[in-house]
């Protein structure tokens, strides 16, 4: 399981580790300082003195998506398509609604908050209100 801190903060521990048990400090001790296990200061120890780059920062990726960029480029395709063109009854896309067209097409499910998310994150969508338009509205007046 990952440590809880930045990347930085991880390197400038394992960092500080290697320089403390260099110094001759008891490697018991180092680990109750900074909170680690002992296996661990010897593993670091053993990188740096392979190379110093080895205790460098690496940012943690995080989960693969489970939309590929190919498949998000399809959906923008789909969507570009409008919602008439998959069975609803006006061309309005709903977060709901492209939730129920990426289970129908790619077989995944997601929160419907989380398609607010891919929408304006990855495909870089804002969300719009359709105009409300008077009812009582005269299209020939509003033209002149």
């Amino acid at each position: 399981m990952r440590p809880v801190g930045t990347a930085q903060e991880l390197e400038r521990r394992r960092r500080h580790a290697v320089e403390l048990m260099r110094r001759g400090e008891s490697p018991t001790v180092v680990a109750r300082i900074l909170g680690v296990g002992r296996t661990s200061l010897y593993r670091w120890l053993a990188l740096a003195e392979k190379s110093p780059e080895a205790l460098a920062a690496r940012p943690h990726p995080g989960p693969r998506p489970r939309l590929a960029d190919e498949r998000l480029r399809e959906l923008e395709r789909l969507l570009l398509e409008g919602a008439r063109a998959h069975g609803w009854p006006n061309d309005l896309w709903s977060a709901g609604r492209v939730a129920e067209l990426v289970r129908r097409r790619f077989g995944v499910e997601y929160h419907v908050e989380h398609v607010r998310k891919i929408l304006r994150r990855r495909l870089r969508w804002s969300s719009q209100r359709p105009q409300k338009k008077a009812r009582q509205r005269d299209e020939e007046r509003t033209a002149h």
